[in-house]
This record gives structure tokens, sequence and C-alpha cells, in this order.
């Protein structure tokens, strides 16, 4: 599809359009019910817009009669240019999932960029398989193991504030562990292998297991009512539940001190974890700033 021709479409086409191809390289399936939820536009209109899509792009998707949707293509090419951070709100938050254009802010405003972002071609192959309920073939880069081949079996995404990783379990170590997408290459979708009942999320206790934090104001902090108006606590406390599986990410990223003593020095640690038995048994934890457990591993594969 060139740019002439997306020119010649309408705004809400070309939407339709970017939604398609959104539902099918990252969901790998979409149908004419979709667009019709998602638009409010009749089924005949659905059918066109899927028509004039497969004409468009010849072989971006394919018609399953037996699963009665359109379904990723073999020699599927995008033709919109998404960011990786519109693509990851899309899949994270439900929107935004119209045509990619710039827009006029209302406001001005400044965001820091991210120093790595995932391949999307990368990342559409672990959302397909997160979405179709199946394994996942990869290469992964570790610093500790090198370059590996594995299975994986992946359920969910996970933003740990610099990087994105995928939760799955891992047939290699027979483990449920967290693997960062900027480290695989070359997945490929077992699209129809099977996916046995202990490598399901379910299973995944560091997952299923919610944990209650009390965060307050670190007692080496001068000012503890300033701290307590930028974190919205209530009498002096910040509740949090969390899965234990993204515990220690969140403590890293806000620098919680987790000491016992609140033995943490520094302007980076206004905060101070009240209770830090609250962690133990969590894997996350070893990432916790002055958290100390004997014999902690973490469930992150490095």
């Amino acid at each position: 599809m060139s740019n002439e021709q997306l020119a010649d479409l309408t705004q809400p086409q070309r939407d339709r359009l970017a939604f398609v191809e959104l539902r099918v390289r990252f969901i790998g399936e979409i149908r004419r019910q979709d667009l019709v939820t998602r638009f409010g536009i009749q089924s005949a209109a659905a059918s066109r817009d899927l028509a004039l899509y497969k004409e468009l792009a010849p072989g971006n998707i394919n018609y399953d009669p037996k699963g009665k949707s359109y379904v990723l293509g073999p020699d599927f090419r995008p033709v919109f240019d998404f960011p990786p951070e519109r693509v990851l709100s899309w899949l994270t938050q439900g929107f935004g999932d119209g045509e990619p254009m710039r827009l006029k802010a209302w406001v001005a405003s400044e965001s820091p960029s991210r120093l790595t972002h995932p391949d999307l071609d990368v990342l559409a192959s672990v959302t397909r398989a997160i979405h179709q309920e199946c394994p996942l073939g990869i290469e992964y880069h570790s610093i500790s193991s090198g370059r590996t081949e594995r299975e994986i079996v992946p359920f969910a995404l996970i933003d740990n504030g610099l990087r994105w990783h995928v939760r799955a379990f891992d047939r290699k170590s027979q483990e449920f562990r967290d693997f960062v997408i900027t480290r695989i290459k070359r997945p490929v979708v077992l699209k129809g292998q099977p996916v046995a009942p202990h490598e399901m999320s379910d299973q995944d206790i560091q997952w299923t297991r919610i944990v209650e934090l009390e965060l307050v104001p670190h007692p080496d902090q001068p000012r503890p009512e300033i701290t307590e108006m930028d974190y919205g606590m209530r009498d002096g406390v910040l509740r949090m539940n969390l899965r234990a599986s993204t515990v220690g990410y969140i403590l890293r990223k806000w620098s919680v001190d987790c000491s016992p003593d609140h033995s943490l020095r520094g302007h980076e640690y206004r905060l101070w974890l009240k209770d830090h038995l609250a962690i133990y048994g969590v894997r996350s934890a070893v990432l916790a700033p002055g958290f100390a457990q004997t014999n902690a591993k973490a469930s992150i594969d490095d």
C-alpha cells in the first residue's frame, strides 16, 4: 500500500485499516464483529474494510473459514509505522488504535524518552502467542548464559519502568520467569502446540500471590509532610497491592528503602517499607534496595 493510496482514503477509513493491521499483527486475528464493535459501523461496511485492506496489502491477511476470521498472512509487511509506545499503550491500556499521526498538543509538555524499545516484529510474535495461548520458540541472549534456544509459554507483559519483559513459563529451566523482550531474537509462534497445565499462569505462584505493601516517609528525610503530599498518602501511609513478581521492580524504581532499620542514606530514598517481612518469599525482592534474604533468587532471566 503506497502513501498515495492511503491519501485517497478518508481519515475514518485509514483509522479502520490501521485497526485491522494492529489486531492482525499483534493479536493474530480479526473478525468482522471487531470492526463493528470498535467503530460502530454496519457489518457490510466492516466487510468492505477487510476486503479493502486485503486488496491494498496483498498477503497481509488471509481468511480462515474454520475460525471465521482473518489471520496473519505468511507474507505480512506492515503498512502503518506505529511508534512502539503507541503499540504498547494500545496493548496494555486498550486505546489509541487509530492511524499513527502527529497531533498538535493542547499544552506544551515534555516526557523523557526510554533508552530502549522492543522490536515491533518480536513484540508482535510475543503478543500473538499470549493471545493465542500457545508456546513461543525464541533465541534468547542473557548476561549469565549467553545465547540459548528456548521454548517459553508467555502470558503477560510487564513494564518495569526501564524496559519491557514478558512473563512466561520457561521449558528449559521448568520455571516461571521474566524475559527481557529486547533480548529475544527469531521468535516463532508455535501455534497448535499443546500447553501443559503446569505451564499456565494460574500455576505461577509469584504471579498469583498479591502482596500488600505499606510505604511511609523515610525517617532520615526532613519534612515528611511533603513526601505525604507528593505520594498522596493517607494517615502518613501509602498502601499498594502488587503481584509478587512485580514487587522488586516497583520498589527499585521508586528507590524504596527496604532495610529493616531504614539504614540506607541518600536523597533518593524518600520512602521506607514499613514492614520488610511483607516481601519475605517474594523472589523479585532481590531487586529491592536494602533488602537481604538468604539464598534469594529472582525469577528474572538475566
